[in-house]
């Protein structure tokens, strides 16, 4: 158990769903925030995901909801909605992803519950900005994808507009509710006041894709297209090698001497002067491909390491528990949940020296915390038996 933790003392109230809130719950949590996560009476859609037992946690509410104490409350009744209230006037931060319809219906819009709180800081993050007429609209990953150019980028690359094969809008937006909110803690710090912060997901990946596909776009008037070339070339892909798949990268012109050298054919580089290096990228990738195969992965390893090559081996995620990077660094140990037994945790990835992150409780069950949660801000066991006889389901 670690004592001395980042964000000891600092009471976070998680009124979100499915991944980019929790995510960003989870990471304040991580680094020692206490995460109190209101849940509907069915629970968050996330627990249902990859079950191991069919009434079991889902694999990603594992992860996802550790170091978190869970309070379960209909907020569509009186008493459930009087709870949830009740807890907000204790916190320091308050993260949801619903829509303004929904919260403004709820009476949980930020101007609801400034006047009893006037120090919180008030996060919500939905698909589009709230004062946009798309502000009520369903948005999930995959239409953030759409909507702010990542499927555009993938057309542009593959032919096809699909969508990146990872959940990357609610990621990205869950990182950026977590900075968004520690610069609003440091606000209030100097201030003593709250804030009310919104994080809408296509504006914040639009932002995103383009810092460095803006390209020509920048400047006005245009002096080219969108898009960064050594992404959006053919060939922009790992190598095969003589036994599997590695990055094998020669970013710089120096780089590219050493690789056609080491084959045997510095010729190829006679091609491509330095001031034509980057512009002629897509040429360069065809022409290392034609020569990756000669070499085992663990030959090319050895050869980049020596001449600085920038290079990884493609890791196949089914097995990357047995790597020991990872298993070294902690990214993927072994705990083990009271009720669902072993699992892997997903490691944190950043280091503090004095006050490091950790899992200090495991994902909890459904309300499983509703009781210990209410009784500390002065319900009754009367008052807790009444919460639960409205709460439905």
């Amino acid at each position: 158990m670690v004592d001395e933790t980042a964000l000891r003392g600092l009471r976070v109230i998680d009124m979100a769903g499915v991944i980019m809130g929790p995510y960003a719950c989870q990471l304040l949590g991580d680094l020692g925030a206490d995460v109190i996560k209101i849940e509907p009476p069915d629970g968050d859609v996330m627990r249902r995901v990859h079950r191991r037992e069919p009434d079991g946690i889902g694999a990603l509410a594992l992860n996802l909801n550790r170091n978190k104490r869970s309070v379960r409350l209909d907020l569509k009744t009186a008493l459930g909605k009087r709870a949830a209230l009740d807890l907000v006037r204790t916190a320091d931060v308050l993260v949801t992803n619903m829509r303004p319809r929904a919260l403004a219906k709820l009476g949980l819009t930020y101007e609801d519950l400034r006047a009893d709180n006037p120090a919180l800081v008030y996060c919500n993050a939905q698909g589009f900005r709230s004062d946009s007429p798309q502000a009520n609209l369903a948005a999930y990953d995959e239409v953030v994808q759409a909507a702010s150019g990542m499927v555009d980028l993938m057309r542009r690359t593959t032919g096809r507009p699909s969508y990146v094969p990872t959940t990357l809008a609610d990621k990205v937006c869950g990182l950026t509710i977590v900075h968004a909110v520690l610069a609003a803690l440091i606000a209030r710090g100097r201030t003593g006041r709250g804030q009310h912060v919104e994080v809408p997901m296509a504006d914040t990946m639009f932002a995103f894709t383009l810092v460095e596909h803006l390209g020509g776009r920048a400047h006005e008037p245009p002096s080219g297209p969108v898009g960064f070339p050594r992404s959006l070339e053919p060939g922009h892909e790992a190598f095969r090698t003589r036994d599997g798949y590695a990055c094998i990268l020669p970013y710089t012109h120096r780089n590219a001497v050493d690789f056609f050298d080491h084959v045997g054919h510095p010729e190829v580089m006679e091609r491509f002067p330095p001031e034509e290096f980057q512009h002629r990228i897509g040429e360069i990738y065809a022409a290392i491909a034609e020569y990756t195969p000669m070499f085992s992965t663990d030959e090319w390893a050895d050869f980049c390491a020596a001449r600085s090559i920038p290079f990884s081996p493609v890791m196949d995620l089914d097995h990357a528990g047995e790597h020991d990077y990872w298993s070294e660094g902690h990214m993927l140990d072994i705990a083990h949940h009271p009720t669902e037994g072993d699992y892997r945790v997903i490691g944190e990835p950043v280091r503090f020296s004095a006050t490091p992150a950790a899992l200090r409780r495991p994902c909890p069950r459904l309300g499983e915390h509703t009781d210990e949660v209410l009784a500390e801000i002065g319900y009754t066991p009367d008052q807790l038996a009444a919460l639960h006889a409205a709460t439905r389901g």
